[in-house]
This record gives structure tokens, C-alpha cells and sequence, in this order.
């Protein structure tokens, strides 16, 4: 039986190093994950006064569904989490009960200037008490994002920030396990 893990990434931004971290994820996903991504470029914010889900929504919602597990990542604006990465938490909350986050395993993978998205990562872990996501505490990922360990087209190629990258997909897969038995 296959993970079914869903990747969210906050930025929207193609050649972006978040997305960097995303594509060596899914391309280096251990054997047993299978990681979808979402695509956040269409989907609206979230506004109560939206009574009709558009499809990019309901979309959305689908993957959350499907998902055993998330892989967040994390851009950091402005010492905090991409607008993006918290609006589609904030869509997925809004389905009753909090059905589609409550109780998922998650890993948080982040890429910024300075400290590497840990202030974003902070409050997204905050976030994910309310949420009642289940967040891998380690291997932590961070990496400096106008560093040399991106290429041009924001593609991975440090070799150390990879091999963080396999532990953490590892650790998660273990982390399913442990709590949903």
C-alpha cells in the first residue's frame, strides 16, 4: 500500500527555490510514497461569502481528501508563512469538522533568506495546533535560498539539503505509521 502524500507549497513562483525543494521531493520520494502536488495559482481566498466552490477549490479539497500525509512547504514573507501555503490550510479547515487536516501527519520544508524559513515554519506550526495536523518535529529542513545550493531555475543541488530531504520523506513514512497504526 502506497503513502498518498500531498505537496503545498506557498510559493507560486515556477523557478522559485521552494518549489526547488518540492520537485527533488517528489522525484526522490522513498519507495511506498506516492507525493501529488497541489496547485495553488487559481485558488481564490478564501472569503465565507463564497457559497459556490469554485473547481480550483474543490480540487484542492480533493487532494486534502485523498492525502494520508502533507508535505508543507514554507517560503517565508515578511518573517512569516506565504499567503498562499495559509490559505489553502484555511479552505481545507473550513470543511466541517476539519475533516480533511485533522489528525494527518505533516513534514515542513522551507527555503529563505537568512535563517531558511524557520520563522515561517514557527508559525505554521502554530497554525497546525489549530489545525490538529500532527507535524514531524524531526529532520527539520531549511535552506538559505539565494545560496549555491540552488541552480538558476531554483533546482536543489546541495548535496546536504537532498540528503535532509530523503530523511525527512523517510521519517515521515514513519511518522504515518506510528499513528495510524
Amino acid at each position: 500500500m502506497s503513502l498518498n502524500v500531498l505537496a503545498v507549497c506557498g510559493s507560486l513562483r515556477q523557478k522559485s527555490t521552494n518549489k526547488g525543494l518540492m520537485r527533488y521531493a517528489v522525484a526522490n520520494a522513498p519507495q511506498g510514497m506516492q507525493i501529488v502536488v497541489a496547485d495553488l495559482s487559481e485558488v481564490p481566498f478564501y472569503n465565507a461569502d463564497i457559497t459556490v466552490k469554485p473547481a480550483t477549490v474543490m480540487t484542492l479539497l480533493q487532494q486534502f481528501g485523498a492525502a494520508d500525509a502533507l508535505l508543507l512547504v514554507c517560503p517565508e514573507y515578511n518573517y512569516s508563512m506565504a499567503p498562499a501555503l495559509k490559505n489553502a490550510l484555511d479552505w481545507a479547515s473550513r470543511e466541517p469538522d476539519n475533516a480533511l487536516l485533522s489528525g494527518k501527519p505533516a513534514a515542513i520544508m522551507g527555503a529563505a533568506g537568512g535563517m531558511g524559513s524557520s520563522r515561517a515554519q514557527h508559525h505554521l506550526r502554530q497554525s497546525a495546533v489549530f489545525l490538529n495536523l500532527h507535524i514531524l518535529n524531526q529532520p527539520e529542513v531549511f535552506a538559505n535560498a539565494f545560496s549555491a545550493s540552488f541552480d538558476g531555475d531554483g533546482n536543489l543541488v546541495d548535496a546536504a539539503i537532498q540528503e535532509k530531504i530523503r530523511k525527512q520523506l523517510a521519517a515521515l513514512q514513519a511518522w504515518h505509521r506510528q499513528l495510524k497504526g
